[in-house]
C-alpha cells in the first residue's frame, strides 16, 4: 500500500474495500449458496410430494429467510475464529480480521440476520422450519465452531449442521419431518466427508497455524494421511447406497438412480485417486490430489441435485 504522495504518483493505487464488499465476505457466499442450493432441492421435492408446483412465492419467501439465517451463521463463525484467521494465510485479509469490521458490529450483524430470519420462517412458512433454522445455526455456531480448536471430531459434529438444509427445505414445503427429508439429510452429510478431507489436506498447514484440528494436521504425517483417507474412502463408498434411498422411497425415479450410480461411482473414483497420498504424505503433489478430489466434489453434489429435480417422483420436472 502506498504510504506517501511520491509513492502514490509512481505506483496505482489499490482500492480500499468497501462495506458493501466486506458484508459480501462476511457472507460467504460460496458457502452459503451451496446451503440455500440444498434448501431450494429438499423445498422443490417437497413441493411435489405435496403434489403442487414448487414455482409459488411461498417458496421464494422461504428460500430468503433461509439465505439470511445462512449468512448470519457465517459472519458469526467469522467473528468467533477472527483470532486462528488472522495466523491463516487464505483467511488473513477477512473483514473482522484486518478490523475493517468490529467485533461487536459482526456480533450484532450476525445475531440479526439468524434471529430475523428465523423469525421470518416461522411466521411466513411454518414453526418447525424457523426453529429447525434456529437449531443449526445455533449448532454451527455454538457447538461445531468452538470444537474446532478442540478435536478433530468437529468434522463429524459439523457435518450435522451442514446437512440440515434440505431437510429445512423439505419442512418448508411439508410442515413435517418426513422419511425423505432424512433421505435428503444423509445425501448432504455423507457427501460432506471426502469433501471435507480434501480441504483438510490442502490446507493443513494452514489449519495447524489457525490452531484449527483437523485429520490431516495429526502427528506424526502418516498416521493423518491414513486417517483422513481412511474417512474419504468409507463415505465414497457409503455415498453410492445413500444417495439411492429417494428412489427406494419413490421420491426419485430409475433414470435418476442409474445418473446417481454413475455419478457415486465418478466420486469414489476421485476418492481412490486422492488415496495415492498414502504413499508419500510429505510430497507437495498430495495437494493436486486433493484439489482434483474437491473439484469433483463441487461438481458431483449439483449435478446429483439436478437430477433428482429432473427426475422427481420419476417424472420429467413436475
Amino acid at each position: 500500500m502506498a504510504t506517501s504522495a511520491t509513492s502514490d504518483l509512481t505506483a496505482p493505487a489499490m482500492a480500499a474495500p468497501s462495506l458493501v464488499s466486506d458484508y459480501v465476505a462476511l457472507f460467504k457466499p460460496r458457502v452459503s449458496a451451496m446451503s440455500v442450493l440444498t434448501a431450494g432441492a429438499g423445498l422443490y421435492l417437497g413441493d411435489l410430494h405435496s403434489g403442487i408446483s414448487p414455482f409459488h412465492v411461498s417458496s421464494v419467501i422461504a428460500m430468503a429467510g433461509i439465505a439470511i439465517v445462512t449468512c448470519g451463521s457465517s459472519v458469526l463463525n467469522q467473528a468467533l475464529e477472527r483470532k486462528s484467521d488472522a495466523r491463516m494465510k487464505r483467511t488473513a485479509n477477512r473483514p473482522m480480521v484486518t478490523g475493517r469490521i468490529g467485533l461487536v458490529h459482526g456480533l450484532l450483524l450476525g445475531f440479526a440476520a439468524i434471529f430475523l430470519g428465523s423469525l421470518w420462517l416461522a411466521v411466513s412458512t411454518n414453526l418447525l422450519t424457523g426453529t429447525l433454522t434456529l437449531l443449526t445455526a445455533t449448532s454451527y455456531v455454538a457447538i461445531y465452531t468452538p470444537l474446532k480448536r478442540i478435536s478433530s471430531v468437529n468434522t463429524f459434529i459439523g457435518a450435522f449442521p451442514g446437512a440440515l438444509p434440505p431437510l429445512i427445505g423439505w419442512t418448508a414445503a411439508r410442515g413435517l419431518i418426513e422419511w425423505p427429508a432424512v433421505a435428503l439429510f444423509a445425501v448432504i452429510f455423507v457427501w460432506q466427508f471426502p469433501h471435507f478431507m480434501a480441504i483438510g489436506w490442502m490446507y493443513r498447514e494452514d489449519y495447524r497455524n489457525g490452531g484449527i484440528r483437523v485429520a490431516a494436521n495429526q502427528t506424526p504425517l502418516v498416521w493423518a494421511a491414513r486417517s483422513t483417507v481412511a474417512q474419504a474412502l468409507f463415505y465414497a463408498v457409503l455415498m453410492i447406497p445413500v444417495s439411492l434411498w429417494t428412489t427406494w422411497l419413490g421420491i426419485t425415479g430409475i433414470p435418476y438412480a442409474v445418473v446417481a450410480t454413475v455419478l457415486g461411482l465418478g466420486y469414489l473414483w476421485y476418492t481412490v485417486r486422492f488415496a495415492a497420498i498414502l504413499k508419500n504424505p510429505a510430497d507437495p503433489a498430495s495437494r493436486i490430489l486433493a484439489r482434483n478430489l474437491l473439484k469433483a466434489s463441487v461438481i458431483y453434489l449439483p449435478l446429483l441435485l439436478a437430477a433428482m429435480i429432473l427426475n422427481a417422483r420419476g417424472r420429467l420436472l413436475f
